[in-house]
């Protein structure tokens, strides 16, 4: 069997993969809302994203419901074409089932824009998990991830290119950590990559790697998600480079300082937090980061995007879009003295290695 990159619309040669954003979400429902606590708050909680309140959306977008529902195929296929025109060829869509997965609808995005998509196959936090979640064995859940990598996801007969994103909470639920290891499983057999999305502690990325890895997944398959909003401290981001996975650095364009309000489960219940540690890093500290770890001898692990996931950063609603790090951070990587071959590498060379689906 041949090495391929499985896109929606049909494998590809991994040479042809292109310029490659690792890790979108064209149609999402994105479960992280929180309600606010002020009335007035919960009012705008519940208005559409206009130019009345995006202001407020863009400081608090987890409270803002219409802002957490990214369903419309038109504006999808409009910001993919964006993408598409800046110079990008691929675009990695990480939104899982029980999220609003659409394989048919991203088959039309695709062909609509010109931009390859991958789609992913798996599970998000537990949250967002099928109520007989507790009742499947690893085993099981490893089956219906394979199925939808060889066979197609639900009888549409496209097929998932990738495992992930793994959504995982801190600390890391049971039945988290039992989807990690049928991942791992799967990724065995079939030679998918998997993409985690760690719960927010600097701790969580080495637990994932090391749930992963005892299950006999290779390291140098496994993406390690939102880098930037998880470790900050640079001596435990080289500690943790040393174990050999991708480093996403995905959040580029989302520059808010703070990070919004998450829920926090306290004695009382459930309730609207801002824990400390959590600010959101600058674009100038995510290249900044990528500088130290390229600096390192990391750069053949080092992986690049916006996670777009929310209504507030596309075009349609005034925000970067898409197309930002070809059109902003790319051009200003450049004046800061990074060499073509060093962008060759975080835009081409390593989402190709990474996707490519070594068949066992």
């Amino acid at each position: 069997m041949t090495a391929v990159v499985q896109t929606v619309t049909g494998p590809v040669a991994p040479e042809e993969l292109g310029v490659t954003m690792a890790h979108e979400h064209l149609l999402v429902h994105n479960p992280s809302f929180v309600e606010p606590l002020e009335a007035s708050d919960r009012l705008r909680a519940r208005q559409p994203v206009s130019q009345d309140n995006i202001e407020w959306v863009r400081q608090y977008w987890t409270s803002n419901l219409d802002n957490l529902e990214v369903y419309d195929e038109v504006t999808a296929r409009e910001e993919a074409a964006c993408y598409y025109r800046a110079g990008g060829d691929t675009l990695i869509d990480a939104t899982t089932r029980y999220i609003a997965r659409d394989p048919r609808a991203l088959v039309r995005i695709s062909r609509g824009s010109g931009v390859r998509i991958v789609a992913g196959t798996g599970f998000y936090v537990a949250e967002t998990h099928p109520p007989d979640m507790a009742r499947r064995t690893e085993e099981d859940l490893a089956a219906e991830m394979i199925g939808e990598l060889t066979v197609g996801i639900d009888y549409t007969g496209v097929r998932a290119g990738f495992i992930g994103e793994m959504g995982c909470f801190w600390p890391l639920r049971e039945d988290e950590r039992k989807a990690l290891r049928a991942a791992a499983l799967a990724s065995v057999e079939t030679g998918a990559a998997v993409m985690v999305h760690p719960g927010r502690h600097p701790d969580a990325p080495a637990e994932i790697v090391s749930v992963l890895t005892e299950v006999g997944m290779p390291a140098d398959k496994i993406i390690m998600a939102h880098m930037d909003r998880t470790i900050l401290d640079a001596g435990a981001v080289l500690r943790f480079a040393e174990t050999g996975c991708y480093l996403e650095y995905d959040m580029f364009g989302l520059e808010t300082s703070m990070y919004p309000t998450v829920a926090e489960r306290t004695e009382a219940g459930i309730v609207p937090s801002r824990p400390p540690g959590l600010s959101v890093i600058s674009d100038a500290q995510r290249l900044e980061r990528l500088d130290l770890l390229i600096e390192h001898g990391y750069a053949d692990r080092l992986l690049v995007s916006m996670d777009i996931c929310t209504k507030h950063r596309l075009h349609r609603y005034g925000g970067h879009g898409i197309d930002h790090i070809l059109e902003n951070i790319v051009p200003w990587m450049r004046r800061r003295g990074t060499t073509e071959d060093v962008l060759q590498t975080l835009l081409v060379e390593n989402p190709r290695r990474v996707f490519t689906v070594n068949p066992r």
